[in-house]
């Protein structure tokens, strides 16, 4: 109870301090599942988010000084549009209530970290604290899963559960520790490093490496590796121009080859091994890979649904209780469940399309679009190291959560929307707060 009364106290006296609170606690969260309508709840960061909502919200009424620079930002009108639909979709779903607890949490993770962020992040000392209070504990949660893993020969079966009970599988848990790898190799580029600090990061560096190696999460190396894509991109100054063309270039290749491509893919055999080669090597299996298939079956549900319900979609949150009909018998493998237990639609764009219908999806990828610009164009204004560090990791690390996207979704998560938000967060206020004077705090 004097625990209960001090972070109430805090919440009220001071709403960043009560955040960076919330953002030590969410690698080490335990997430309560299935307490009603199928639907779970992480503790302690989750009942926090929701207090604070309700502070700002109640703050914003009787003050009315939100920032209207952080309101007119394209960001925030791309957040807005997207939240918007979302509940609009609420409305119109075939589950209400469970459309209507998806919104709420997702409307606490983005005021949290996106709207109280971009104010918390005014001060610029809160933007590294903001990383450095996410990747301790969660370099505590690597080791304390390494060591469990160790117990078990760092077999490729254990390794999809021994993170339990702080990540629910081993997809989840790779996806986090990709998203915050790049900070710890671009923080070494600052000026302002210890030998005691040096070493301090480097030790965290081959903890969070080490972890994502023994994940055996494919889809979290593959976002490292497009996310050291586009550090080159930045790095060499490639033009957008060269960029696009480039795309439709892949593009044209791609649908000219895709018959003799899919045929190659259907020629790997390789499944998921403890050798980390044959392992990587699994990713492009789709012919007994059951990972992989299983992704797929979820993909055509998910395209199914949306064909059906194109412009409002099922709800929010609603895709995981409806899709069973939707399964082809011929597309179900030995993990496919006609209960609705196992997951969603394996993806952050086919979800939301069957859930929310095509503005739904499009307001989702107008937000990736808008942060990818306003990025791109506050990193190379930025003449102060510091900054550019911060704006860089935040940008690597969104990216890996966007390519990350493509095969998984945890958007629902608080392990993973508080730092995509909060990556999100510290690009505007970089670019709101700090790009005319970097040294205004």
């Amino acid at each position: 109870m004097p625990l209960v009364l001090i972070v109430v106290l805090v919440s009220f006296t001071s709403l960043d301090k009560l955040l960076l609170f919330v953002v030590f606690f969410t690698p080490l969260s335990i997430n309560l599942e299935q307490l009603q309508f199928g639907l779970g709840l992480a503790l302690p960061t989750e009942p926090l988010m929701f207090g604070a909502m309700l502070i700002f919200f109640i703050r914003l009424f009787f003050e009315k000084d939100f920032d209207a620079k952080i309101l007119k930002h394209p960001v925030s009108i791309a957040i807005i549009i997207n939240l918007s639909w979302l509940l609009f979709t609420v409305i119109t779903s075939e589950l209400p209530l469970v459309s209507f607890k998806h919104f709420v949490a997702r409307l606490w993770f983005v005021v949290c970290f996106y709207f109280i962020g971009t104010i918390m992040f005014r001060n610029k000392k809160n933007i590294p604290l903001f990383f450095w209070l996410y990747i301790i504990p969660l370099s505590v949660v690597v080791i304390y899963t390494l060591f469990q893993h160790s117990l078990r020969g760092f077999g490729e079966k254990p390794a999809h559960w021994v993170m339990q009970p702080f990540f629910k599988d081993h997809t989840s848990y790779g996806a986090i520790l990709a998203m915050v790898f790049p900070f710890l190799p671009s923080s070494f580029l600052s000026r302002e490093l210890t030998p005691v600090k040096k070493i301090f990061i480097a030790l965290l560096f081959v903890i969070i490496a080490i972890g994502l190696v023994f994940s055996y999460t494919r889809a979290a190396w593959l976002s490292l590796l497009l996310a050291l894509g586009v550090f080159l991109i930045y790095y060499f100054r490639v033009r957008l121009q060269t960029l696009v063309l480039g795309f439709a270039l892949l593009l044209t290749l791609f649908l000219y080859f895709q018959n003799d491509l899919i045929m190659y893919l259907e020629k790997n055999k390789q499944d998921s091994s403890t050798d980390l080669a044959e392992h990587a090597q699994s990713v492009t299996n789709i012919a007994s890979d059951a990972s992989n298939l299983e992704r797929i079956n979820r993909w055509n549900c998910a395209l199914r649904m949306f064909f059906e319900r194109p412009f409002f979609g099922w709800g929010p949150g609603t895709y995981q209780f409806l899709y069973s009909p939707y399964q082809h018998s011929n597309e179900l493998t030995i993990i496919s469940t006609k209960f609705g237990d196992r997951g969603n639609a394996h993806s952050e764009y086919l979800g939301p399309l069957a859930e929310t219908g095509v503005l739904g999806a499009l307001s989702f990828l107008g937000i990736i679009i808008c942060v990818f610009y306003s990025a791109s164009k506050l990193y190379f204004k930025l003449k102060k190291r510091e900054e550019k560090i911060f704006v860089l990791s935040a940008i690597l690390g969104f990216t890996t959560y966007v390519v990350h996207g493509i095969l998984n979704n945890f958007l629902d998560t608080d392990k993973a929307s508080v730092p995509f938000w909060g990556f999100i967060a510290i690009i505007v206020a970089v670019d709101v707060y700090h790009l005319k004077d970097p040294e205004t705090i």
